[in-house]
């Protein structure tokens, strides 16, 4: 009797969640990763099939976890939204992140950034922005003919992908969205949030003045019309 011999198993890959790198290395870093990550967030907010991330592990091709990379924020069309450990493209349609961001900080290298770039462009993104907050310095890549090429002026720069502008201030960039408003920090926003209440409660607190004026010349007209009417004055209606 021939004795058949135990199929091959083959061994499970780990796709790790964490690399073990810090988010970022300081508060203004951290804070412009923040502000990108949460106005694109907000902005596909009632698209279902837009997810946004930052900080997250992307591995773009399966049996391989030391192939990878974590965007600073991306942005991936075609994807639900929900929350993930990491991105396995194999597992999303193989879909890749069609935009990604990059936050500088005086710990970044310029090998890392090129790395990165040829990372980007080899596995499908459309888009690559690195934004240096210390220069106030913005630099995009837009895919034209099958690779990513350098967007020769950032100035006024719209994203064929996401529907933003980008300006570029004395001390930092400005991204508009296509109806004219810009991102905002949190504070901006919980800010803009007092005003609009502030405003709301004046306005309220005004129509009931004018509600109280009407209400007291009605009273005081009703009394004139009484005291002429026991004088034997009657006012035509």
């Amino acid at each position: 009797m021939v004795q058949q011999l135990p199929a091959e198993v083959a061994p499970t890959i780990l796709y790790p969640d964490s690399d073990g790198q810090p988010m970022s290395d300081n508060t203004k870093q951290f804070r412009w990763i923040v502000v990108i990550k949460e106005n694109f967030e907000l902005l596909f907010a009632e698209d279902a099939d837009v997810f946004v991330a930052g900080d997250l592990l992307w591995y773009p091709v399966e049996g391989n976890n030391k192939l990878r990379q974590a965007p600073d924020a991306m942005v991936v069309f075609g994807r639900p939204k929900g929350d993930r450990g990491s991105y396995k493209q194999w597992e999303e349609g193989n879909i890749a992140p069609q935009v990604v961001f990059e936050v500088l900080s005086p710990g970044n290298r310029l090998k890392a950034m090129a790395h990165k770039l040829q990372f980007y462009d080899r596995y499908g993104v459309e888009e690559y922005y690195v934004y240096d907050p210390d220069d106030v310095e913005l630099i995009g890549w837009v895919r034209r003919e099958g690779q990513l090429d350098v967007i020769s002026e950032m100035e006024s720069w719209v994203s064929p992908r996401l529907g933003v502008r980008f300006e570029v201030a004395s001390d930092r960039i400005i991204i508009y969205r296509l109806d004219g408003e810009r991102f905002y920090t949190f504070v901006e926003l919980a800010q803009l949030r007092e005003q609009e209440r502030q405003r709301a409660e004046r306005e309220s607190q005004r129509a009931e003045r004018e509600r109280q004026r009407a209400e007291d010349a009605i009273a005081q007209l009703e009394a004139l019309k009484a005291q002429l009417k026991a004088k034997g004055i009657e006012l035509e209606e």
